[in-house]
């Protein structure tokens, strides 16, 4: 069985169009009969997508560490549940236990995620391929920021490729599709 780590908001923001991409990717998940591996929280988008992968028989795995278990009200009745010590030891399991990484909107922990994996794939640990699902523009201003680092010298053109944007769900399934086959 193939894993994708799903990193998101434990909110659900201000746009309707957030909450239903993640229901919409936990759909996408079971459908396919990936497991979603993710921070286990029970809040937020990070809720909504396991509550509908599980709704659809999707496998779950969650990772949450303990001075967040009450806070991001850790989701117990996940397939897998594991506690850590540390957000980076979360965030290591997460990573370990995927074939994929996919970014939906969310805030820091969800870009703190993402800089930490695009990072090691820019120093060559890892070749996963990772995902920005960009639900109405909201990655837009990190995709400038990334051409502007760019530009600016700060890192090679190759980290754009590291990157795939995809505008809704139906773009994301058929690339995961084609990089997890």
């Amino acid at each position: 069985m193939k894993s994708v780590c799903v990193y998101c908001g434990s909110r659900s923001g201000l746009r309707p169009s957030y909450e239903q991409s993640a229901v919409d990717t936990g759909e996408m998940l079971a459908r396919n009969d990936w497991r979603l591996v993710y921070g286990a929280g029970d809040v937020g988008l990070m809720g909504t997508v396991a509550r509908t992968a599980q709704s659809k028989g999707g496998k779950t795995f969650g990772v949450i560490p303990v001075h967040l278990f009450e806070r991001e009200v850790g989701k117990r009745d996940l397939d897998s549940f594991v506690i850590t010590e540390t957000m980076h030891e979360r965030k290591k399991v997460l990573f370990m236990n995927a074939d994929a990484i996919v970014v939906l909107p969310g805030g820091g922990g969800s870009l703190d995620e993402f800089f930490e994996v695009l990072t090691w794939r820019q120093l060559g640990l890892h070749s996963k391929p990772i995902y920005l699902l960009d639900v109405d523009g909201y990655w837009q201003p990190l995709v400038g920021l990334i051409s502007h680092v760019v530009t600016e010298g700060f890192a090679d053109q190759d980290v754009l490729d590291y990157v795939t944007t995809v505008p809704n769900v139906a773009s994301l399934e058929a690339a995961l599709r084609a990089d997890l086959s």
